[in-house]
C-alpha cells in the first residue's frame, strides 16, 4: 500500500517521499484512516515502527486549511515524557509539514521560557510539550486551551513511569470536551487503561507486535561479566572490534560520569546525557552524536525513547534495565527503518533474574559470547529457557 492510498494531500506526500518513506508501516497503515475519520484511539507500538509519522501526518491533513489562528491558542496538544522527545516529534512534524503553512513548536523545561512565551503569541498550530512546562505556562496564561481540537498523549506509559499522572490529570482539568483524543504507548498496563478510560471516548484499538523491532534486524548477543570488569571490557571491544558507533546505557548518572572518565583514560572519546546536565549540553552533545562527529554516547534511560538517529549501527546495555519493557525500547534505537543494527549486553550474576525475564518475553535465548581475556568469577547461571529437568536428560 502506497502512502497515496491513506488520503494525504499532495504536499505532505511529497515532503515524504523525500525523507524516503516508500509504504507505510503496520502502525501508519492501521492508524492514519482512523485518525483522518476523527476517532479517538489507544495504539500500542514500539519505538522504531513509525508512529510519530501515523499521528503527525493526519493532524497536518487535517490543520490543511484555511484558519485564522487567535493569540496563545493551539490546535493540537502533543505530551511527551523528555524534553528529548518533544524536540525530536517537534522536528520531525517540521519535516513533515515543510510545504503546508503550518506552525509547530517543541516547548520543555530547562531552558529559558521567555523566547517560548514569545513564540505563542501569535498561536501555534501543533505544540509538543513536556507537562510540567506546558501546566507552567498554563498558569502564566501563556496559552489557552479553548480552541483546541486533538489531544495526542505520546509514550503514556513513560510518561505514568516517570510519575507525570498528576500533571496530566490537572492538564485534562483545561482541555475542552469536545476535542479528538489518541493515546500511544509501548504497552498497555492497567495504569495506562486508566489514563485512557480517563481521556478518551469510544476509542479505536490497535496493536502492532511488541518485539516486531527487536527480531528480525538487530543481532543480539551478550557477555556474562563480572562488574569490577565492565569498563575493561567495554573499552576493549571498541577498540578489538573496532566499533565505528555505540549508544551506550547505563542506570545511573554518576555511573555515566565515571564511564565517560575510565573510557577517556583508556583513549576513547565519549560524552554522556544524563537528568543532570544542561538541556543547551544536552542538545549540544545529542547533535554531536547525529552528526557522527561524536561516536560514543553514554545515556542514562532518558534517551531510551526521544533519540532518532538514522543508521545508529550498535545500543550497548551496559547496565542491565530492571524492566523488559526498557531493554525492548533500548535496543529499538538501533536496527530502524528497515536497516540492521546490532544490541551488546553486559550481564552479571546478580542481572540473571532480569536477563530471564527478557529472554522468556523475546522468546529465545540471547547469543553468549565469551572473551578470554575477561574470565568470570561470579558465573552467571543457564537461562532458565535452556532449562531441561534432570527427568528429561
Amino acid at each position: 500500500m502506497p502512502f497515496s492510498s491513506l488520503g494525504l494531500c499532495d504536499p505532505l506526500l511529497k515532503a515524504v517521499a523525500e525523507l524516503g518513506y516508500t509504504t507505510p508501516t503496520p502502525i501508519q497503515e492501521k492508524a492514519i484512516p482512523l485518525i483522518l475519520w476523527g476517532s479517538d484511539l489507544i495504539a500500542a507500538a514500539q519505538t522504531g515502527t513509525g508512529k510519530t509519522a501515523s499521528f503527525a501526518l493526519p493532524l497536518l491533513q487535517m490543520f490543511n486549511k484555511d484558519r485564522t489562528l487567535r493569540g496563545k491558542r493551539i490546535r493540537a496538544l502533543i505530551l511527551t515524557p523528555t524534553r528529548e522527545l518533544a524536540i525530536q516529534v517537534e522536528a520531525n512534524i517540521a519535516q513533515y509539514g515543510k510545504y503546508l503553512n503550518l506552525t509547530s513548536m517543541a516547548m520543555y523545561g530547562g531552558v529559558d521560557s521567555a523566547p517560548q512565551k514569545e513564540r505563542l503569541i501569535d498561536g501555534v498550530d501543533i505544540l509538543v510539550a513536556t507537562p510540567g512546562r506546558l501546566l507552567d505556562m498554563a498558569h502564566q496564561r501563556a496559552l489557552h486551551f479553548d480552541e483546541l481540537e486533538v489531544l495526542v498523549l505520546d509514550e503514556a506509559d513513560r510518561m505514568l513511569d516517570m510519575g507525570f499522572i498528576e500533571d496530566i490529570n490537572k492538564i485534562m482539568e483545561r482541555l475542552p470536551v469536545e476535542r479528538q483524543s489518541l493515546l500511544f504507548s509501548a504497552t498497555l498496563g492497567r495504569d495506562v487503561r486508566t489514563l485512557a478510560k480517563r481521556s478518551l471516548i469510544n476509542p479505536e484499538e490497535i496493536a502492532i507486535s511488541r518485539d516486531k523491532a527487536s527480531k528480525p534486524k538487530i543481532d543480539q548477543w551478550l557477555v556474562t561479566v563480572d562488574k569490577d570488569k565492565k569498563s575493561a571490557l567495554l573499552s576493549h571491544l571498541i577498540k578489538e572490534q573496532q566499533w565505528d558507533q555505540a549508544l551506550i546505557f547505563i542506570e545511573t548518572k554518576q555511573g555515566a560520569a565515571k564511564l565517560v572518565s575510565q573510557l577517556e583514560k583508556r583513549g576513547i572519546d565519549a560524552q554522556a546525557i544524563h537528568g543532570g546536565r544542561a538541556q543547551a549540553v544536552r542538545e549540544s552533545v545529542l547533535a554531536d552524536f547525529k552528526s557522527g562527529e561524536l561516536k560514543f554516547l553514554v545515556a542514562t534511560g532518558i534517551a531510551a525513547r526521544g533519540l532518532d538517529i538514522d543508521e545508529l549501527s550498535r545500543v550497548v546495555n551496559y547496565d542491565l534495565p530492571d524492566k523488559v519493557d526498557d531493554y525492548i525500547h533500548r535496543i529499538g534505537r538501533t536496527g530502524r527503518a528497515g536497516l540492521s543494527g546490532e544490541a551488546v549486553s553486559f550481564v552479571s550474576k546478580d542481572n540473571f533474574r532480569n536477563l530471564c525475564a527478557i529472554e522468556s518475553r523475546l522468546g529465545h535465548i540471547i547469543v553468549r559470547k565469551e572473551f578470554e581475556e575477561f574470565p568470570v568469577r561470579k558465573v552467571v547461571p543457564v537461562s532458565k529457557l535452556n532449562f531441561v529437568p534432570k527427568h528429561r536428560r
